[in-house]
């Protein structure tokens, strides 16, 4: 079980990453979308090298004692610099004033990060911690200020997003007022974690010992903290896609009555490639719209526009919005047509209607509202009833 308390988040925070690779290899130039990701993978980095087994690991692969220490630590600072710079993308903005701050924020903490390997270098630490290399090696010259560096780092980037997040979150509202919120409470954990460990080095320099603060409560704040962090980070990009998506399902799903009522007149022959049922919902949407205009066509020489007319001043009079009035006149058209054409098993019926665009000039959004009109509307069951009446009266 030795080192779980850090492979877990890692694994946790792998398998997001995993998650986003897809829309990382189709959006590599969205910058968004390489905060988000670096985020991830930098922040699984951090509780993957700072696992004991790995530290004691990677000591003895390079063979340097506590080659580890700046390691982990520069792993730390470029997370803290990708939590920037996933803000600076995140809150969008002029993209000048966006660039110029990505490489202000990366330029300063890879000064850091080389700062901190060259003090390690400089400075001597032969004898191998695992756990408590910060306290123990608090007053050693160069690498006290190798450890200094990065919690002044690692605090300055807590500082600054606990402030931007909570003053955006007064601005916004829903999943990403709530991923913000999040946010700020990983943040304000950070600090408790940086606390702990100024409190743990500044008792090695009076002479005391409160190691128990580096050793034993800082790590499970990190891990809380971390998972704070990345759920605020993906859970607004999670329900926005998951939004979308549902969207586009019910998009979907209410273009089913008009595709039904017009999937009978088009020839087999001519209809559209059929897709595989597991093809992505907005492939489906575009195959179920292709058929809607396929079946239009077809019933072109059957519209009656005058039935349309006559159908959208009876919803007017009845107090319907315009909008609704206009798909309840289509969808009273569509439904006239449909019965026409099955009436009309011969095809005698010349040509001459006027080309059919009302219903295709906006695109899927007014199928929509014909579909729902053909399902719930009164006139298209009426003229149902009417054409019936009429088959039935004429054998």
């Amino acid at each position: 079980m030795k080192g779980l308390d850090f492979y877990i988040p890692a694994g946790v925070l792998v398998i997001a990453f995993t998650c986003k690779l897809p829309g990382l290899t189709r959006h590599w130039r969205d910058p968004l979308v390489r905060a988000v990701s670096v985020l991830l993978l930098v922040a699984s980095s951090v509780f993957f090298f700072a696992a004991p087994p790995t530290i004691a690991a990677v000591n003895r692969i390079t063979g340097i004692p506590n080659f580890s220490a700046p390691l982990v630590y520069c792993i730390l600072t470029a997370f803290s610099a990708s939590c920037l710079l996933l803000l600076i993308n995140w809150r969008g903005g002029p993209d000048e004033r966006a660039r110029s701050l990505s490489r202000w924020c990366v330029g300063s903490y890879s000064a850091v990060i080389l700062s901190q390997f060259s003090l390690f270098a400089i400075g001597g630490a032969p004898v191998e911690r695992l756990r408590d290399f910060d306290t123990y090696y608090a007053n050693t010259p160069f690498i006290r200020e190798m450890i200094l560096i990065y919690l002044v780092a690692h605090t300055v980037a807590a500082v600054v997003m606990t402030v931007l997040c909570r003053r955006w979150s007064l601005h916004v509202r829903g999943s990403l007022r709530s991923g913000l919120i999040l946010m700020v409470c990983g943040f304000m954990l950070n600090l408790v974690f940086d606390a702990a460990k100024f409190a743990a080095v500044g008792a090695r320099w009076a002479g005391q010992d409160l190691d128990v603060l580096s050793t034993a409560v800082a790590p499970p704040v990190a891990s809380f903290s971390a998972l704070l962090i990345g759920t605020g980070f993906v859970l607004p990009l999670v329900v926005q896609q998951l939004s979308a998506l549902y969207q586009t399902w019910a998009t979907y799903h209410r273009l089913g009555p008009l595709w039904r009522e017009l999937r009978t007149v088009v020839p087999h022959g001519s209809r559209a490639v059929r897709i595989s049922w597991w093809s992505a919902a907005d492939l489906r949407v575009t195959q179920r719209v292709a058929d809607i205009h396929d079946g239009i066509l077809h019933l072109d020489p059957y519209f009656d526009h005058g039935l349309r007319d006559r159908a959208r001043a009876a919803a007017l009079t009845a107090g319907a919005a315009i909008a609704q009035a206009e798909a309840t006149a289509e969808a009273v058209m569509v439904a006239a047509a449909v019965r026409a054409r099955a009436a009309d098993p011969e095809e005698k019926v010349i040509g001459s209607a006027d080309a059919y665009t009302s219903a295709t000039a906006q695109g899927p959004r007014d199928l929509v509202r014909i579909s729902r009109a053909l399902r719930r509307s009164p006139a298209v069951a009426e003229t149902r009833r009417s054409a019936a009446s009429t088959e039935s009266s004429h054998p």
